[in-house]
């Protein structure tokens, strides 16, 4: 986990594959935590015969979540100010999520460390399926 006395510089890296062939039951537990229940990502005939998709896909917000995820590993949770996103394209069943976070901001005084970060997952085509922005603000706490 980054802390104040990390030495964080632009253009540093964080990567993390948080998702391994991303399951159709994660995606359906997903919904029954969040109360989403759109039939486009729990009904197969639904997503493909009315919605016509070829199959499920995972809630955005799934996504989304799995990747805060990993930013609050890394700086951990009160640290996190700000995260924004863009869903870019679909998760589908078996998909292998990677996320690199990239430092594009750091800003230091004597009580804290700002850090900025260009956030992207992509799949394991190397798609990108979301972007967003993400900022942390370090202390000593």
């Amino acid at each position: 986990m980054l802390t104040p006395g990390s030495a964080i510089a632009v253009g540093d890296r964080f990567s993390a594959q948080i998702a391994s062939q991303l399951s159709r039951t994660q995606i359906v537990q997903y919904a029954g935590a969040s109360g989403d229940f759109n039939p486009a990502h729990t009904d197969e005939v639904f997503a493909r015969d009315v919605a016509g998709y070829d199959t499920v896909f995972a809630h955005g917000m799934l996504t989304m979540g799995m990747t805060a995820n990993f930013l609050v590993d890394l700086v951990g949770q009160p640290a996190l100010r700000s995260f924004g996103v863009r869903f870019v394209q679909q998760v589908w069943p078996g998909d292998t999520l990677h996320t690199d976070a990239v430092v594009t901001g750091v800003e230091r005084d004597a009580d804290h460390v700002r850090v900025d970060f260009e956030v992207v997952t992509t799949n394991q085509r190397d798609q990108p399926v979301l972007t967003g922005t993400a900022t942390a603000e370090l202390t000593g706490d």
